[in-house]
């Protein structure tokens, strides 16, 4: 029997924003495949889920960094005659300066942020092409719009995402596929995300922190109008107005400033 609903696949969905976008597609009647690295985190996810909504909700413990896993969730992917949405939001971020930092953390990002949303988006567009049909949210960063010191390959991956997300939106739509893409460019987002980076939160003035739902919901509203690239709150989309409209000499030397100051180079 063919599958009668719809099926998400979100990546990074035990926490933040990708365990949002898992509650928020529930209610729009997605199905769903949750993938992370941690089952006990997938299986309350998945439990809450199905207990608030009439959808089913598949776990796929998996480490996006190592191949084998990777190959998995691909193969996930291609096996689903009714996958709709694919959400790439495993992430993670790294504090420090590049050339004293231990070289794993930095290969593992470039794995994670780069090598697996291009694979697993090769493995959604093939069918999602062909079905004429579907819906695809790359989680970006508004730091893909500059370079930071002390967090370089972050900035650096994500400015990829975002023009890698930008280049497949041209080509489908020179093609006049109807399947879309985003680029989703968030803040600072009220998660574990800098938990793991062992980051003081009262560092940050609390008007630049937002919750993980008013992000999906930005998204999501916004994918619904073909916008490719999303930012949400209008203190980022200014603060990107700004740092776009800067020449590159003065940002740098600004950006160079501000982590002397706060020592986020460190």
């Amino acid at each position: 029997m063919q599958p009668t609903r719809p099926l998400a696949l979100i990546t990074g969905a035990s926490s933040g924003i990708g365990a949002t976008f898992a509650r928020q597609l529930a209610a729009r009647g997605y199905d769903l495949v949750l993938v992370a690295r941690r089952r006990d985190r997938l299986e309350q996810e998945a439990g809450a889920i199905q207990a608030g909504h009439s959808v089913q909700a598949e776990i796929l413990p998996a480490d996006l960094t190592r191949d084998a896993d990777l190959k998995a969730v691909e193969d996930r992917i291609a096996a689903a005659p009714n996958l709709e949405f694919l959400v790439n939001d495993a992430g993670f971020g790294i504090a420090g300066r590049f050339f004293s930092a231990p070289l794993d953390g930095q290969d593992q990002m470039h794995r994670l942020h780069v090598l697996a949303p291009m694979r697993l988006m090769h493995a959604a567009l093939q069918g999602m092409v062909a079905r004429a049909r579907g819906n695809i949210i790359n989680v970006s960063s508004v730091s893909g719009f500059g370079q930071n010191p002390g967090s370089v390959s972050y900035s650096a991956t994500k400015t990829w995402m975002s023009s890698f997300t930008e280049g497949i939106y041209m080509e489908l739509k020179s093609i006049g596929s109807p399947v879309r893409v985003q680029a989703l460019c968030p803040g600072f987002t009220l998660s574990e995300f800098h938990d793991t980076m062992h980051l003081d939160r009262t560092s940050i003035p609390a008007w630049m922190w937002m919750s993980a739902d008013e992000v999906v919901d930005t998204s999501l509203r916004a994918l619904d109008r073909g916008q490719l690239f999303v930012i949400p709150g209008w203190r980022y989309r200014l603060l990107v107005f700004v740092m776009r409209a800067l020449p590159r000499p003065l940002y740098r030397s600004l950006a160079i400033k501000y982590a002397r100051k706060t020592g986020r180079d460190r």
